[in-house]
């Protein structure tokens, strides 16, 4: 897998995958045009939306309505308030749905393929090239 990553200008910062451009900015705050999501922001994101494919993928196998299922995510600072501490994903489900299901789906949605890159990261290494261009 592949991704190419690109300044269209200002302080944003653009990935392109598989003919998707996935756009980010900064704050305004922080120099940008606030235009996008941060970088980071995405990354929270990227847990949430991961863990709601399980949950919907467990349900659409059983037939269970998605309609009126929700997830909420929160994050909690680190003391010092640079960093997030803890994530919380909170699954909420309608009245109607099956009891003996509430357990399997908190199970289904532990799979998430970012939270279990979170719980064994890969290696990350930074290098650079000259471009022949």
């Amino acid at each position: 897998m592949e991704m190419e990553i690109s300044f269209p200008g200002g302080k944003r910062v653009d990935a392109q995958y598989r003919g998707f451009t996935i756009q980010t900015d900064q704050s305004i705050k922080n120099g940008g045009d606030d235009s996008a999501p941060e970088p980071f922001n995405l990354f929270l994101a990227s847990m949430g939306t991961c863990t709601g494919i399980y949950v919907l993928s467990f349900c659409q196998q059983r037939k269970i309505p998605t309609d009126n299922i929700t997830l909420l995510q929160r994050m909690e600072d680190s003391a010092d308030g640079k960093m997030v501490a803890r994530i919380i994903i909170e699954i909420k489900l309608p009245v109607d749905f099956p009891p003996k299901y509430k357990k399997a789906v908190v199970f289904a949605a532990q799979l998430c393929a970012v939270k279990k890159h979170m719980e064994h990261p890969p290696e990350l290494s930074i290098i650079t090239s000259i471009s022949s261009e």
